[in-house]
């Protein structure tokens, strides 16, 4: 079994209840356990700043999927929910994105995959709900928790717990 962190986004629509519905798909297509779930967080668009803020989460779970087939699972998750990646514009609005951030220590660099996520330490709106979950955790040699007081997180608000 891996233990995997994966980020959560989106913009478009009830993205909130996306995440709920995704998190249930990403456990049920991958037969995974949900070791954590962070908080949501209203965070400021990156890379394309014209669209209205995203919402940001991020999960651990454990699961037997391998690396590829995991990332080809949560990119149909993805479609599921009305993303196109092929149409979309890069850094742009979107219902949902699901980004495989750390899959145990593994090192891949391929086109298709980077393991560890090659920004990941450049983005506070995956950082902040990192740390709230596992801020000890080693990636790429680095503490998230040390990451995250390397960014800003400049108008990053976590959102009240829903109902």
């Amino acid at each position: 079994m891996a233990d995997v962190l994966i980020a959560l986004g989106g913009n478009v629509g009830d993205v909130r209840a996306t995440f709920q519905k995704a998190i249930s798909n990403i456990c049920g297509m991958t037969q995974a356990a949900l070791l954590a779930r962070s908080s949501d967080y209203a965070t400021p668009p990156w890379g394309d700043e014209q669209q209205a803020d995203f919402i940001n989460a991020c999960i651990e779970i454990e699961t037997s999927l391998d690396p590829h087939a995991l990332l080809f699972t949560l990119h149909k998750i993805e479609k599921k929910f009305g993303r196109d990646r092929a149409q979309e514009t890069r850094w742009g609005p979107r219902t949902l994105d699901l980004d495989l951030i750390a899959y145990d220590d593994v090192k891949i660099d391929k086109p298709e995959l980077t393991l560890p996520h090659p920004r990941l330490f450049e983005r506070a709106f995956v950082l902040v709900p990192l740390a709230e979950i596992v801020p000890d955790r080693l990636i790429a040699g680095r503490s998230v928790s040390a990451a995250l007081a390397q960014v800003s997180t400049e108008g990053i608000l976590r959102l009240p717990e829903l109902g």
